[in-house]
């Protein structure tokens, strides 16, 4: 067999901020989002936890080298917001982002409650973790509580899984069986959002949830349940055709969003159609996230 390549040199480089250079441009608005805001305090507080990914830029301005930034463009902004002057990066071995974002997993709503309650554990009090985090530190208790009345082998099956925070507030009012038929839906189906949980809640029978619901003048008859549980087993089987194509698609996707990744890596091209294509040009870049983002959610499911 052949040598695996690896994906980053072992060693980590402090960069100045002047000499890495972002690959997308971040919307004027970004300084106002709730993720940028967690980011930067999450810096101030503790400084950067995860490097940035960079690649070493072939051509060097007066001898001096310069680096891609392959991901992490809300960290280098909140860097130059603080009024940083380095940052630490990993020297990635090949010069596509799409390459790096697939190495590594975001954090699951369940990893992030073993995190708090192993923080808390530690003596960590949750008013400094949400301070950290820039967030209401009510967050932080709810994030604490999550998997209470959760079923253990839901939670296994989630664990690895982007889920809605809600998702699990929704769950709470089924029984376990019911919980875990619902998530073996959701898993199926690769739909994870409250609005799955809340309509297969709905079709819940009384006797599968924790409460029983209240009599209600627009209660759905038996008749209305059965029809929306054929719906959704129609539902799951269109998901299951869909699901057959899927991998061929995102790769060709992906082999294309790469050529033209390199092709708007050419100054020349990039320059004219910013010149007179401006708005071609930013549809592109567009497509370009969009198929990262769907790369990369595939990937981690």
């Amino acid at each position: 067999m052949g040598q695996v390549k690896q994906a980053f040199k072992s060693e980590i480089l402090s960069i100045p901020l002047d000499r890495i250079l972002p690959t997308r441009k971040l919307d004027k608005e970004i300084h106002g989002s709730k993720k940028f805001c967690t980011i930067k305090s999450s810096i101030r507080e503790l400084g950067v936890i995860e490097p940035l990914a960079v690649h070493p830029e072939p051509i060097m301005a007066s001898g001096i080298p310069s680096y891609i930034l392959l991901d992490g463009h809300l960290r280098l902004e909140a860097l130059k917001t603080l009024g940083g002057t380095e940052a630490l990066c990993l020297i990635s071995t090949d010069d596509e982002g799409f390459t790096y974002n697939r190495q590594i997993n975001r954090i699951t709503p369940v990893q992030e409650h073993k995190m708090i309650l192993a923080a808390i554990k530690k003596g960590i009090e949750p008013s400094r973790i949400a301070q950290v985090l820039g967030v209401n530190v009510d967050r932080i208790h709810e994030r604490q509580n999550l998997l209470n009345g959760i079923a253990p082998e839901v939670v296994e099956m989630l664990k690895v899984r982007m889920v809605a925070h809600d998702v699990f507030r929704v769950l709470r009012k089924m029984k376990p069986m019911r919980q875990i038929e619902t998530v073996e839906m959701m898993i199926s189906a690769n739909c994870f959002t409250q609005s799955y949980a809340r309509m297969v809640l709905a079709a819940t029978r009384p006797e599968m949830l924790v409460e029983k619901k209240k009599k209600a003048t627009n209660e759905a008859s038996s008749i209305d349940i059965a029809r929306m549980e054929r719906e959704m087993e129609n539902l799951q089987h269109d998901y299951k055709q869909v699901e057959d194509t899927l991998g061929e698609t995102m790769l060709v996707l992906v082999v294309a969003k790469g050529y033209l990744a390199r092709v708007l890596r050419n100054e020349a091209i990039a320059g004219y159609l910013q010149r007179h294509h401006a708005d071609l040009l930013e549809e592109l870049v567009s497509i370009m996230e969009s198929v990262s983002s769907d790369a990369r959610h595939l990937e981690r499911e």
